[in-house]
């Protein structure tokens, strides 16, 4: 019977893989200065186009007015709102909508309802938003956005 001769390789302890505790702080550390830097433009971006969205809902919220103001020859009044756009007033025949198709187009970007004036302080109605705070005046987030 022949005999095995088994080899054991023996290696002098070496670098392991991977990456030692201070590389991970660096890497941690930069990704803080980035989030840092690119965080407030962000949250500057989406405060700028929340104000953009109230600016074309109001638009839209015009146009369709406009067109309930064709078929019906008024707009609708406070009491019917702007929700006369969505279903119609009961006191309305002439209705021929909806000329929104959902009520969701009359929810602002800060989850409250458009609020409507008829007649409008400056024209035949108005259609307007708090801004951010939902108080009147206010700068930046916080200003009113209206029909313009």
């Amino acid at each position: 019977m022949a005999q095995k001769t088994v080899f054991t390789r023996t290696s002098a302890p070496g670098p392991r893989s991977g990456y030692s505790l201070i590389e991970m702080l660096v890497a941690l550390a930069i990704l803080a200065l980035i989030a840092g830097i690119a965080g407030p433009k962000a949250i500057s971006f989406l405060s700028r186009s929340k104000m953009k969205t109230a600016e074309l809902q109001i638009q839209e919220l015009g146009t369709a007015l406009e067109l309930y103001y064709l078929d019906i020859g008024r707009y609708p009044s406070e009491v019917d709102g702007l929700k006369a756009l969505v279903s119609a007033p009961s006191s309305e025949n002439l209705w021929n909508g909806p000329y929104l198709e959902n009520t969701s187009s009359l929810i602002d970007p800060w989850d409250r309802p458009y609020l409507y004036r008829s007649p409008g302080l400056e024209s035949e109605f108005d259609i307007y938003s708090l801004g951010r705070d939902g108080a009147k005046g206010g700068s930046g987030e916080d200003r009113d956005v209206e029909r313009l």
